[in-house]
């Protein structure tokens, strides 16, 4: 296994070729990859579907990386040094066994796609504390298959989201600040106990004139998944 990473560390170094691809060659640490934290000239790293506990701090030697794709692996944890990823535009921690995020983490100020799909996280856990909500520039948002029962109501800072993915947790109710996500596009919510929706959804103002809002009241099943493009089709998607 060594040798074969070896020799496409090498090839990066010597090419300058900006991706390295490890998918799927049962690394368990990072650290054991010959010259990996030397190429400071990369900008995309996989390591999906390996077997990686945790992430090194000399992550932060990659200073160049946009895309960090961690998919599939058992990490526990992450250093407060993967803040130091300045370029960082998507960071893929899906299917993964965090359980919280470390210090500092939202002052990553480039991220726009974030996946935390299938972790251990929830509001106690302090996942979405702290600095998180700094992270303005984020598009896309993914917590599905998590342990949330509640949503901090400074979810309402990342105003530039468009997607935000929420499925199959434990949610009970949704802030009201979410109103103020005025570019939303996509709300999933489905596999969760809610049973309304905050009225607040119909201040997006790209919705006023194409979305019929539904009144609070409203029963929302647990199959429920919203477009908030179309919206308007939400009585017909609220069956099983």
């Amino acid at each position: 296994m060594s040798k074969s990473l070896k020799k496409i560390v090498e090839e990066s170094r010597d090419r300058s070729l900006p991706e390295v691809e490890m998918c799927d060659r049962g690394i368990s640490n990072m650290l054991d990859i010959p010259g990996l934290f030397t190429l400071s000239h990369i900008t995309q790293l996989v390591l999906s579907h390996n077997k990686l506990t945790a992430v090194p701090p000399n992550i932060s030697e990659l200073k160049n990386l946009e895309v960090l794709n961690l998919f599939n692996n058992q990490i526990e944890e992450l250093p407060t040094q993967i803040s130091s990823l300045q370029k960082l535009k998507h960071l893929n921690l899906g299917m993964n066994r965090l359980s919280g995020l470390p210090r500092g983490f939202g002052s990553l100020p480039a991220l726009e796609v974030l996946d935390l799909t299938y972790n251990n996280l929830n509001q106690n856990s302090g996942s979405l504390s702290g600095n998180f909500f700094y992270l303005t520039t984020l598009r896309a948002l993914y917590l599905s298959d998590n342990d949330f029962e509640l949503l901090p109501p400074d979810i309402g800072k990342l105003t530039k989201l468009q997607i935000l993915s929420l499925r199959d947790n434990d949610l009970v109710s949704l802030p009201r600040e979410i109103g103020d996500l005025a570019q939303l596009k996509e709300l999933h919510i489905q596999g969760n106990r809610l049973t309304v929706l905050p009225p607040e959804l119909g201040t997006q103002k790209h919705l006023a004139t194409s979305t019929s809002i539904p009144h609070p009241s409203v029963n929302v099943n647990c199959e429920l998944s919203i477009n908030l493009e179309v919206m308007s089709s939400f009585a017909h998607r609220g069956r099983h």
